[in-house]
């Protein structure tokens, strides 16, 4: 059975003899071959080039072509910030002060060109064997990038505003399937981080109709469909299901277990969830293969995607993700070698903030990394329009997670989610991303 084969088997909920494996390596490819991650994402050639190192030493079943949330924004007209290790991150939001839904992306615009010559390219060369995915931003989060924060005090004050804008960005991810069923890809998925950092309420009222239809629409187009979300999304998971995709896919944030548990009801299968950092990058083979090995023993291998929560950083270790996929192919022979191992911990001093005796509010925000983690870039936006209205009166601060010192200070502080912002020593919010209205309220509370 080809990888492909079984993707389409696990996808269609039949049983299928192991879990088959989706390195979801975006810019990470080009490091394989020493690109930048700049290069590989405006150069078609160091892409196809990257893409195939990636098949030939991941040995995936599955396989994303380009894995880049800011292909949309960019054409619609947000600026993007460019750097050599993460995919561009989102500068500016042309819709910031007035919606206008009168652009619709085509075929010949921005870096599309390139992205669909290389889903061609790829389709061509190992279409037959392995299932080629088509990532797309999805409308939540594309449309955070054009509205920027101003959407989450919309969400309160003006729904309307939200509901236009949903239905804009939805036209858009339409045309962005089209485009990829054209191109030959096997699935098609929308990756929306900014799902977990809303309410139940909140994605029955905005997402649960515009997700329900987008995924109707791959489906009349006889394709498979994946529903990426990041961040502590179990609160949503189960709506998630409800709007009817082939597979969802989580991040460290969620127990697999429980996830699948959810999904299971619901006969979607799921994908994930082996952690980007603290195992994939910093973590060494056996680490790698142990999580895999641990994940398997604690659900069925039915409707189970084995996958890193989300884009790999460009960093990882190449033997790392040889170690994964070593594991998901054949789990009793990674058992066996990992039976007596125990991880070692990092011994890193932490030191805490007098947070009794602090002078004025102290706004921490911890993160993944706000230059490539969506969900992450708009806790870190509030934060930051906080420190641009009060000033020398608050003190902010990040600490991203692909720090070594920071994933201490996570363990030290009890961080259980990222990202988590707290104000003075104390969680205010976990996994959500506040209006400026109630987050500026929080803050006065502190103020002597």
């Amino acid at each position: 059975m080809t990888g492909k084969e079984l993707i389409f088997k696990t996808m269609h909920h039949e049983d299928v003899e192991r879990a088959p494996w989706v390195p979801f390596a975006g810019v990470h490819a080009g490091k394989l071959k020493g690109y930048t991650a700049t290069e590989v994402l405006t150069d078609a050639d160091k892409l196809y080039e990257s893409l195939m190192e990636v098949n030939r030493l991941y040995m995936p079943d599955g396989q994303p072509v380009v894995f880049d949330l800011q292909l949309e924004a960019e054409i619609l007209g947000c600026e993007l910030m460019w750097a050599d290790d993460n995919p561009p991150s989102v500068m500016s939001h042309p819709m910031e002060s007035e919606i206008n839904t009168d652009k619709i992306i085509t075929e010949n615009d921005g870096r599309l060109p390139l992205v669909m010559d290389v889903c061609r390219r790829m389709k061509a060369s190992v279409g037959e064997t392995t299932a080629l995915y088509g990532l797309l931003c999805g409308p939540f989060t594309l449309a955070s990038h054009l509205r920027g924060t101003r959407l989450f005090m919309d969400m309160k004050r003006n729904p309307d505003a939200v509901k236009e804008l949903m239905a804009y960005t939805l036209k858009n991810a339409k045309k962005m399937v089209d485009f990829y069923v054209e191109a030959g890809m096997d699935v098609i998925a929308p990756v929306d981080p900014l799902i977990s950092q809303i309410s139940p309420k909140n994605f029955v009222q905005y997402m649960a109709e515009p997700f329900s239809e987008l995924f109707e629409y791959i489906r009349s187009k006889g394709k498979l469909s994946a529903f990426f979300v990041c961040g502590n999304a179990l609160r949503n998971i189960e709506e998630m299901c409800k709007t009817n995709p082939d597979a969802i896919s989580i991040d460290e944030n969620i127990p697999m277990a429980t996830a699948k548990a959810i999904t299971d009801q619901y006969n979607v299968a799921i994908g994930g969830n082996i952690p980007l950092t603290t195992t994939m990058l910093f973590g060494n083979q056996m680490d790698n293969m142990k999580f895999v090995v641990d994940m398997v023993d604690t659900v069925s291998i039915k409707n189970l995607i084995i996958a890193p929560g989300c884009d790999m950083p460009y960093d990882v270790p190449m033997e790392n993700a040889i170690a994964v996929a070593e594991a998901a192919r054949n789990i009793p022979k990674a058992k066996e070698l990992v039976a007596n191992y125990e991880a070692a911990d990092d011994d890193i001093e932490i030191e805490i903030p007098d947070y009794e005796h602090l002078e004025r509010p102290f706004l921490e925000a911890f993160t993944l990394d706000s230059a490539s983690c969506a969900a992450c870039q708009y806790m870190w936006a509030v934060v930051c329009d906080a420190k641009e209205k009060y000033g020398d009166a608050i003190d902010i601060i990040e600490y991203k997670y692909n720090k070594r010192e920071n994933i201490a200070r996570c363990k030290r502080m009890g961080v259980t989610n990222l990202p988590t912002l707290y104000i003075n020593g104390q969680p205010k919010y976990v996994s959500i991303i506040p209006s400026h209205e109630e987050f500026y309220a929080e803050i006065e509370k502190y103020f002597k």
